[in-house]
């Protein structure tokens, strides 16, 4: 498995950039800080962190509740980040996991939810630092 390659270049004269991926060129990601250090007009690097953790997550949690061979009419997902001031950080993930299915039980969903936290590897990358507090609902 090959390293991983990012390019961000500035776009301006504050603090807005634009990212890249070696392997996705031709999808731009704007990256920006809150006026007066960006303009606002970006992804803050939290922000990014938090949404990279939520697709990150939701892909192994997919996949297993796929291998329980039971019907997942839809899934979504919503992470919210506990900032820290002080160094300005997260201190917690809230993650909440919606799942649509007439016959997934929430056991499975919990089980997947366990093994996500041991393969993922943005959620291995944070553990350490982050605390973070899972919830689902079954529709």
């Amino acid at each position: 498995m090959s390293n991983l390659l990012v390019e961000i270049k500035r776009t301006n004269q504050k603090v807005h950039f634009e990212g890249v991926s070696a392997d996705n060129q031709d999808i731009t990601i704007p990256f920006d800080f809150t006026p007066p250090i960006g303009d606002g007009n970006g992804f803050a690097g939290l922000e990014l962190l938090l949404m990279s953790f939520a697709g990150c997550v939701s892909t192994a949690v997919v996949i297993l509740l796929g291998r329980t061979g039971k019907h997942i009419l839809s899934y979504s997902a919503k992470a919210e980040g506990i900032r820290r001031e002080h160094p300005l950080s997260l201190s917690m993930i809230k993650f909440h996991i919606c799942v649509e299915s007439e016959d997934l039980t929430g056991e499975e969903i919990e089980e997947s939810i366990k093994i996500a936290e041991a393969i993922s590897p943005v959620w291995l990358a944070v553990k350490n630092n982050v605390t973070v507090e899972t919830s689902y609902e079954i529709i």
